[in-house]
Formats: C-alpha cells, structure tokens, sequence
C-alpha cells in the first residue's frame, strides 16, 4: 500500500491512477485466489482485538468458578488462572475484567460470539478446539484419569470401564477421549453427558450416584482432599497441555501471548504451582478422611476459642485450627517426647515467655500459640508478602526463627530467592547436612520437617475451610436430583 501511495505522490493523473489502481485490484484478486481474506481487511481485523484492548485498558476474559480456575477466597479473587491472566494484564498496562460461565462448553460458545477477548478456563487443548480458535502457549501439563469410589467395584482397565456408569461434562475433551475409545475397538462403551462441571460430577461420584467419571490429574488433586473416597483408578490418556484460548482472528493477541511468556521463562509457573498445587503432591486417605470426620465431631468444641484467639491476633482462626490439628489433633492433653505439651504444643520455656500458666488449659494454649505464631509473622522481613509470609511464619513455629533465618543466608549464597516459599522450601532440608549446617550459627536443624509440617497445614487449611463453606456459606449440591442436600439428612451422616 505505501508503495502505491508514493506512485500517487509522483503522478495523479487520471491515467496514472487508473494504471495503477488495475494493478492493486489485480493484486487483491490474486490474494483471493490464492488465500482466504482480501487484500486489507485480515491485517485491520487481525489488528482490532488487540488494540481495542490497549485502547480501552481492560482485558475481558472467560473461566470457571472453580479451584483449579478463579474463586473468590479470603482475601478476594484468587486461583491459577486469575494470577496468571493478572500477571499478563500488569505487563500490557491493562485491567482485566474475569466473566465467568458454568462450564467449559458455555465458555467456548461465548468466546466464540465475540464475548470476551480470550479464555482462561483450564481449557485442555485438543485437535478439535484448533480448528476453531487461537491458542497460547502451553502453561500446565495435566493428565485425563479415571476417577471412582472407594469401597465400589473398580474398573481395572480400559475394557473393564464398559461394565460401569460414566458421567462426563458435554462438550469436553473427556467426550473426545470416550469418542476415540468407542471408536478404537470398544464399541459397546457408554456414558453419560450432562451440562453439570468436573467438579459437580466428582461430587456425584463420592456420594454414590455414579461409579465413575473422566477429570484431569489437577481437579482431582484439589478435589479429593475434600472428598477423599474418590480414588483414580488408572490414567486414560497421555499428558496433556492446558493453554488460553483467543478468538481465531485474534493474531496480534498470540503473539502477544506467547512473547509474555517467553519473557517470564518458568519462574511465574513456578510460583504459581507452588501456591495451588505443591501442598497436595501427596494425599494421605486415611488422614484426610479421619481430618474430616473430627471437623464435624472435635472442632466445634474449640471453635470459638480459635475465633477469639484469630480476633485477638488478626489470624484467620481456621489456619489457627489447621496448626493446632497438626500439631495435637485438636487434644488438649497431647504431649510428645520431647515435652511439648498441649493443643498448640508450646514447649516450658515458650510457655513461660507467653505468660502461659497451664499448657493442657486448651484457651490458654491456643490464644499463646496464635499470640506465638504472630510475632514470629512480625519478624519475618517485610520484603516477603503473602502468601508466602505466612507459609515462611508456619516453618519458624516449626524449627525455629533462627534456623530460618539461617537457611535465608543459605537460599541467596545459592542464588535461591530466600522470599518465595516454593523455592525457599528446598533449601530447608540442607540444614541436617553437616557440609552446611557446620557453617550456620544456629547449625543443625531437622530441614524436612517444617517442610511437611506446611504442607499439612495448608491442606488441612484448604479442608476447613471448604468444610465451614459447604455448611456455612451455602448448602453443597445434591447433584442427582439438583436440589440441595440437606446436613442433617441420613446421606450426610453417613458420609461424615
């Protein structure tokens, strides 16, 4: 086009203009015939997205209300995709503004009718979902498993999976799979379709309604804290990778994308996985099931002594009730062998720093311990902000403030930021290794423990308050009939 500017600029006269207009209709008429689109109007509209974006300064995008996604939690919206797409908006200089839809079909079709200028839904991306939109890079790796009951007749192969019943969300890339398995050799497989999300199904499978359904590997890490009879019977497909989806026009807005986060390498993945996933690596059944059982029949004894102690310090009392869990199993009387005594387990001399007369009292213990854990919060230095403050506060009611801040000095001899956690937590255990501990000043501490002790607590953490939510805050879905279970009913005691 410039080219054609300049020849106007030389020669405007009529004969010159109709030259050379010919020429340019005959350019655009070769473009048709060799590609889709004219001559100008895919490089305007390949444009328009990603400029309305900068010009209006807010980035308009689809999820799902669920744990792996966006969700509203103590401190406001929160989740995986919320911080990634937030990190994303912060380097375009834009705001960005999450609508949510009900499932991931729901959230297609209304990027696909201009709703939104990308998907941020944990959006598995397949072959099919190509063909009608752009994608960003891969950013998470999750695998397609088969997920049923514990205590039920499990499947304990793929030809197995045709004798049992199968709930799956429609329009998902679990549908895809069951498709390519009818297909290949397993014609007489069937399931069911149903516009209720992974997570509700998941819900239906642990209460019993259905033996089993199709999830990916990071809804059920999350989910089966919460239900923990869910049981993954074997995966049912390779890793897959979980991207953002952009309207099929929205060029400019890949690349974009994809210079982001090639410009943030790892790092930001890192952190994030550290945040939502790294406590629920390993899932213990036995203990979660039992957890849940003694939210229902121990904590209401102590609860409002966790409130007032949490009023008192500024501590939510439900992280005050996950420590005290870890740490006596909510029994006031619990003593170790090390002669830690009571519901928050303060050593004598702790004790006696806190003013605290009778550690088996359990309001004494707990309104020390909370009074405890939030002075060492004040003295973890201000550079570290949440939530890795609170996690790095956790690790010193563990081992100690001085051994913490001897592994900090470790983290940056090592060129480990000593301010995330995620990274943090890997120079913990060096401090039982002589080559490292001889060079400390508080020398040898058991490194590994405060790391586990974390990653109960906020699993733990993570349970409570799902269970207060579910009870509290709303009624959970009875998901076979679509109404709401009642608590009180037959079905939930059981359960509980």
């Amino acid at each position: 086009m410039h080219f054609i500017f300049l020849l106007f600029r030389l020669d405007r006269s009529f004969s010159t203009w109709c030259r050379y207009s010919g020429l340019l209709i005959g350019f655009c008429l070769l473009l048709l015939f060799w590609g889709p689109g004219t001559c100008s109007y895919n490089t305007e509209r390949e444009d328009a997205i990603f400029k309305a974006i900068l010009e209006k300064g807010e980035l308009v995008v689809l999820t799902r209300n669920a744990p792996t996604t966006y969700y509203f939690g103590t401190d406001g919206e929160t989740g995986y995709e919320y911080d990634l797409v937030t990190a994303y908006a912060q380097h375009l200089g834009v705001d960005v503004r999450f609508e949510t839809r009900a499932t991931v079909d729901d959230v297609l079709q209304a990027l696909a009718e201009g709703k939104a200028d990308m998907a941020a839904a944990g959006l598995t991306l397949t072959e099919n979902r190509k063909k009608d939109f752009l994608f960003g890079p891969p950013y998470f790796k999750v695998q397609q498993q088969l997920v049923c009951r514990r205590g039920q007749k499990l499947p304990g192969d793929v030809e197995d999976m045709k004798d049992v019943s199968i709930e799956v969300t429609a329009a998902s890339s679990y549908v895809d799979n069951l498709v390519e398995l009818a297909n290949n050799g397993l014609s007489d497989l069937t399931w069911r379709e149903t516009e209720l999300t992974t997570e509700q199904i998941l819900e239906r499978v642990w209460l019993g309604y259905v033996d089993c359904t199709l999830a990916d590997s990071n809804i059920v890490s999350l989910n089966r804290r919460y239900m923990p009879e869910l049981l993954v019977a074997f995966p049912l497909a390779e890793t897959e990778d979980l991207a953002w989806a952009l309207p099929p026009d929205a060029h400019d807005l890949k690349e974009s994308i994809h210079e982001w986060f090639a410009e943030v390498d790892e790092s930001i993945s890192q952190k994030l996985y550290g945040r939502y996933y790294a406590h629920v690596e390993i899932f213990d059944y036995v203990d979660t099931a039992r957890f849940k059982r003694r939210i229902q029949t121990r904590l209401p004894e102590f609860r409002e002594m966790f409130e007032d102690a949490g009023e008192e310090y500024d501590i939510d009392w439900k992280l005050l009730a996950a420590m005290a869990y870890q740490e006596s199993h909510w029994d006031p009387l619990a003593r170790s062998a090390t002669g830690v005594r009571g519901m928050m387990m303060l050593t004598l001399r702790t004790a006696g720093q806190l003013g605290i007369e009778n550690r088996i009292d359990a309001r004494q213990s707990i309104m020390g311990g909370a009074r405890y854990f939030a002075n060492l919060y004040e003295r973890v230095p201000e550079e570290v902000t949440e939530p890795d403050r609170t996690w790095i506060a956790l690790s010193a009611y563990n081992v100690g403030m001085g051994h913490v801040f001897d592994a900090r000095n470790l983290a940056r001899s090592k060129g480990i930021d000593p301010n995330s956690w995620m990274e943090f937590r890997k120079v913990l255990p060096l401090l039982s290794q002589p080559q490292y501990y001889q060079k400390l000043r508080y020398g040898y501490a058991r490194g590994s423990e405060p790391v586990r002790y974390v990653t109960r607590i906020r699993n733990y953490y993570d349970i409570i308050k799902n269970e207060i939510g579910r009870y509290e805050e709303g009624p959970f879905y009875e998901a076979k009939s679509g109404v709401f279970l009642n608590p009180e009913s037959e079905m939930s005691e059981e359960l509980y």
